[in-house]
Parts: C-alpha cells; sequence; structure tokens
C-alpha cells in the first residue's frame, strides 16, 4: 500500500504509462529522444500541476488557520531553543517563497519576538513545507522527503540559534521596523473564517500561485527534458558526479542567482538524479534556490545591515552544503 501510494498516487506513474501509449497511437517513436523529450514534458508538466493545484488548496486551506496574528502569539509563549524549533515547525506550514515570507519576518520582527526566532522562521518558511514532502515524495520517495523536510527544520534551528547568540537584533535596519509590513502582522485580533470562507479563499490562492508560477513549471520541464534526454551523462557526472568533490557546492552556486519555485525546480532536479547526480547534490540546488535567491537576498537588504545579511548567507550556505554533503554519503540508505 505504502509503494503504492509512493509510485501511483503520488509518482502518478499511470499517466505515465497512459501518455506513453497515447504517443504510441500519434505515431510518435519512443524509443527516441524526440519521443522521451515530448513524454518527459507531457508527463512532468500534468503531474507537477496536478499537485500544484492540490497542495496549494489544501495548505492554503490549513493555514487559514495559521495567520500571522495566531503564529505570533503561540511564538510568544515560547523561549529558548524550544522556541526556535517551534518557529521552524510553524515555517512548514506556511506555502510562502522567501520573498513573501520577508514581510511575515518584519511583522514577527515589529511584534517583538526574538531575533533567533524569526530567523528560524525565515530559514524554515520558504525551505521546508508540507508541500515539498509532497513533490520530492513524488520523484524521489518518502525516505528523502521526509528526511529533507528534518534536516531543513534542523538547519533552521540552528541557524536561527546562532544569530540569536551572538545577540545580532542590532543589525536589522530600523527604519524598516515598526512600519506597516503590508501582510495584516500589526492587527492584534485573530481573523475567524467560516469553513465557507476557508475554502473560498484557498480557491482563490490556488488560482493566484497557479497564475505566478505556471511559467516557472514550463521553463522547468522543458529544461529538465532537455537535460534528461539531450545532454550526454559524462558531461553531467563530470560537473556534478560524485566523484568531482565539488559537486554540491557547485550546485549550491549555481542555484543562488535563480529564482524558481519548487514546482518549476523539481524536473531539473528529476532530470540531473535519473542522469546519476548525487542526491545530496541534487537537494543543494533545490535548496540554495529557494532560501537563497538573488531576489530574495535583495529583498533582505533592504531590512538587514551588510553584516547580518552576510552572516545569514554564510549560515545557511554552509548548512546547505554540509546537507548536501551528508546526503551524498549515506544516498544508499535513503533510495
Amino acid at each position: 500500500m505504502f509503494n503504492f501510494i509512493e509510485k501511483q498516487i503520488l509518482g502518478m506513474q499511470w499517466l505515465s504509462v497512459l501518455i506513453e501509449k497515447l504517443l504510441n497511437m500519434l505515431g510518435i517513436n519512443m524509443q527516441t529522444k524526440i519521443g522521451e523529450s515530448i513524454h518527459f514534458f507531457i508527463y512532468d508538466t500534468l503531474k507537477i500541476m496536478f499537485l500544484l493545484c492540490v497542495i496549494v488548496f489544501i495548505m492554503s486551506y490549513i493555514q487559514s488557520y495559521f495567520p500571522p496574528e495566531r503564529t505570533k502569539k503561540i511564538l510568544g509563549g515560547f523561549k529558548g531553543i524550544f522556541a526556535n524549533t517551534i518557529s521552524a515547525i510553524l515555517g512548514t506550514v506556511t506555502p510562502f517563497c522567501s520573498c513573501s515570507s520577508i514581510p511575515i519576518f518584519i511583522g514577527f520582527t515589529n511584534a517583538g519576538l526574538s531575533t533567533g526566532v524569526t530567523f528560524s522562521f525565515l530559514i524554515s518558511s520558504p525551505l521546508v513545507d508540507i508541500g515539498s514532502i509532497i513533490l520530492l515524495a513524488s520523484i524521489f520517495g518518502f525516505k528523502i522527503a521526509i528526511t529533507y523536510v528534518i534536516v531543513g527544520i534542523i538547519l533552521a534551528v540552528i541557524g536561527g540559534t546562532i544569530i540569536e547568540k551572538f545577540k545580532l537584533d542590532k543589525y536589522i535596519q530600523k527604519d524598516i521596523l515598526n512600519n506597516n509590513c503590508g501582510c495584516g502582522c500589526k492587527k492584534e485580533e485573530i481573523p475567524t473564517y467560516t469553513k465557507k470562507e476557508r475554502i473560498i479563499n484557498a480557491k482563490k490562492e490556488t488560482i493566484a500561485t497557479f497564475k505566478s508560477v505556471y511559467l516557472y513549471i514550463l521553463v522547468g520541464v522543458l529544461v529538465g527534458a532537455f537535460i534528461h534526454n539531450w545532454i550526454p551523462e559524462d558531461i553531467i557526472q563530470k560537473i556534478l558526479g560524485q566523484e568531482n568533490i565539488f559537486s554540491v557546492i557547485i550546485a549550491t552556486i549555481v542555484g543562488i542567482p535563480m529564482y524558481a519555485s519548487t514546482f518549476g525546480t523539481l524536473p531539473i532536479a528529476e532530470a540531473l538524479y535519473n542522469k546519476g547526480v548525487g542526491i545530496g547534490t541534487v537537494l543543494a540546488f533545490i535548496m540554495s534556490i529557494t532560501a537563497l535567491s538573488l531576489p530574495s537576498m535583495i529583498m533582505l537588504k533592504r531590512v538587514l545591515k551588510n553584516k547580518l545579511l552576510f552572516i545569514f548567507i554564510s549560515i545557511t550556505s554552509i548548512g546547505i552544503i554540509l546537507i548536501g554533503y551528508l546526503f551524498n554519503i549515506f544516498e544508499k540508505f535513503l533510495v
């Protein structure tokens, strides 16, 4: 049953078989690179877009129970590393990208939450969410997906704890604080919704998210299809294979300038993995895009002074690289 859920429900292998049969009926030779590329593009596009809509709807419905006001209230009741842990876990139920996490981060800071707690949320929110488990499980399996979420939360807790330990709150731009961040964080009352309102809001969020990321998905699938069928495996192995000791570092550096959602990144990650790239290298690539994208760092520059921004990037980058190498070392136990 577990294997059925992983392969047929999340992985949608039945869809792959169906598309292959339809392409054969149309006279497209599946043994050619063009045939394989068409199959890869149609299958991954339909699978990811379907999962996108389902996941965002469910996550938006769940998120309606955790508005910023309630999250602040929950976090305000904890102290120390336990508070960082709760903050990182709460970050997993917020389907924000890194750019949309920043206004929430400002709101939490305005509310008087400790610097470490707010940074644990800032790292965890774009890096790890329930959607990550489902999407990663659909391609790499549950073991890798769940392990990814666990190490992502650990990274967020450690990062927030280090920043808290060195009392770096003085490096937050004071002129940004105490202003309305536009996310509703200034409100004191916790909004209440009926079940119908939650469903309506979830539908709206799903449509809005789909419109904002579908182009990233199409581009990601096109790139993935190109890598999967047209770039020789030995070239990819030479650059990102496990024999190259710098593969994880290269993947992390390459991912930082990019800006894409997890949905658009996964087809590329899948293609690289199928070419023999280590799972740790692939995950480092995904993590660097979601947690350290250049647009996000530009937005953070408005909030953080140079020293704190550098420390944040350094802690997150080192954590991602270490996680990547650990996944590569223990890959045989996870796949």
